[in-house]
């Protein structure tokens, strides 16, 4: 669009109270600047968006939250759609579903699924956005158990570039809903997504935290018990600066920690038993090992499990990296401490170890183009240009620790845990890319949300 252009009346321009809401993301590092914004709140909006979108010409991006804001192309031009669509989240408790509008997060999700005692596979955090989550992928703190949440997907409402309501299911647009979980975007703008839920009584969760001193042997005790968990229980293990700002106990902004979280599923009350003492043999090593600054490991209800991983309410700058490891071996340990250990001068705040592993590695026959995970373990890395601290800064150390990772880097990635579209990402063979692009060909013929496709999952990109 050019400064003669004449926007539709229902999208907002710069400068309006309408586009600031419109394009609001979460990481502020990776602002929406398009040259037209909307908030969706009914199909009948979406598709009216999508028809003058289209009547101008007009490339179209799709966004919730903004938490992935990062993983793809910056928004220059064009309309962003943000859905906020009503209704509510309905749940069926005899098939176990929950039909989601879009535009609703995941704590509004486990509230509704809680009376019937009936949980999600999902993230760790209750403000992050449900559709772009499980579409791509979905690494939960049940995943060991449950599989990428993108399994869970049984259906998804979306309008296409011609502004007509699609539902995909098993029965209706198959190979649609086959590309829709991991294909990368660019089909449409989703209204709404059906999932399948499972039982929860209680939930062992929590998290603890050492000074980093003691991070070598408790990194090497948490990656020997990982070796043979579960399937119930899923953690991750992180080293941390974090910086002394409201919100974060003095004790833990002192210097680096190193925090072991997660959580392990009683899905019947005779299970909570074993998750405890599950939960023990995980903890009670690494607690001899060193005493824990702080630690909230308990048993609590699904919603605990939103708390467990305290991550930021509010929206922060960010700039980070993200692959997956084949191994993690004591050279893998010793290489990742050396480049975000004590002493390794790291400017992240947060470098993660997740396990993988359980049904992560399952192949789901009901699943889509991405729906499983062969790495053991992923890693994720990130801070805030914060104090001296520049995105440069942030950018040079990600490709630190990525040097320092890569004998162990499995090539591949998973879409919902990506931090940068520059960075080396890929998850889909070719034969997947080519049959992805061939459905997104038919759905929108004419590329009308060419824009919206995440990098490395279209040929054309």
């Amino acid at each position: 669009m050019n400064q003669h252009d004449v926007l539709p009346t229902a999208f907002a321009a710069p400068g309006t109270p309408a586009y600031d809401e419109a394009t609001a993301v979460f990481n502020l590092a990776a602002p929406a600047r398009p040259a037209a914004a909307v908030t969706v709140r009914t199909v009948d909006e979406v598709r009216a968006a999508v028809r003058e979108a289209a009547g101008g010409d007009l490339p179209v991006r799709v966004h919730t939250t903004g938490h992935a804001a990062g993983s793809r192309p910056a928004v220059d031009g064009g309309l962003l759609i943000r859905t906020r669509l009503t209704g509510g989240v309905v749940v069926d408790p005899e098939r176990r579903t929950a039909r989601i509008p879009a535009g609703t997060t995941w704590g509004e999700v486990v509230a509704a699924a809680a009376p019937y005692g009936l949980t999600a596979p999902h993230g760790s955090a209750g403000h992050v956005g449900v559709v772009g989550y499980l579409l791509g992928g979905g690494v939960s703190f049940y995943g060991r158990h449950t599989g990428l949440a993108a399994n869970s997907v049984r259906a998804v409402e979306l309008v296409t570039a011609d502004g007509t309501l699609v539902r995909a299911d098993a029965s209706n647009e198959p190979e649609l809903l086959w590309a829709l979980r991991g294909g990368g975007g660019g089909f449409g703008v989703v209204t709404a997504v059906e999932i399948a839920l499972f039982p929860v009584a209680r939930v062992v969760t929590g998290a603890t935290y050492w000074p980093a001193a003691h991070a070598a042997p408790l990194l090497a005790a948490w990656r020997d018990w990982a070796a043979t968990a579960p399937r119930r229980a899923t953690t991750t293990l992180r080293v941390m600066n974090l910086p002394p700002v409201p919100g974060v106990p003095p004790f833990l902004a002192a210097g680096p920690v190193l925090c072991v979280d997660g959580a392990v599923l009683a899905g019947a009350p005779d299970e909570v038993e074993e998750a405890e003492r599950r939960a023990a043999e995980l903890l009670a090593p690494l607690r001899a090992l060193a005493e824990p600054l702080m630690d909230t490991w308990a048993v609590t209800d699904a919603a605990g499990v939103l708390d467990a991983h305290m991550d930021p309410a509010d929206p922060v700058p960010f700039v980070g990296d993200h692959l997956l490891l084949r191994e993690l071996g004591d050279d893998t340990i010793e290489a990742f401490l050396g480049a975000v250990g004590p002493g390794s001068g790291s400017p992240l705040v947060v470098a993660t170890l997740r396990q993988l592993g359980g049904a992560f590695a399952d192949a789901d026959p009901r699943g889509g183009v991405l729906n499983q995970v062969d790495a053991p373990f992923a890693y994720m890395g990130s801070g805030p240009p914060f104090g001296t601290v520049t995105p440069a800064d942030l950018e040079r150390h990600c490709s630190v620790v990525r040097a320092a990772l890569d004998p162990w880097n499995a090539g591949t990635t998973v879409p919902s845990l990506v931090e940068g579209a520059d960075r080396p990402q890929g998850h889909l063979a070719a034969a997947e890319v080519a049959a992805v692009d061939r459905v997104r060909a038919r759905i929108d013929p004419r590329g009308r949300f060419a824009g919206d496709i995440a990098p490395g999952t279209t040929a054309a990109g």
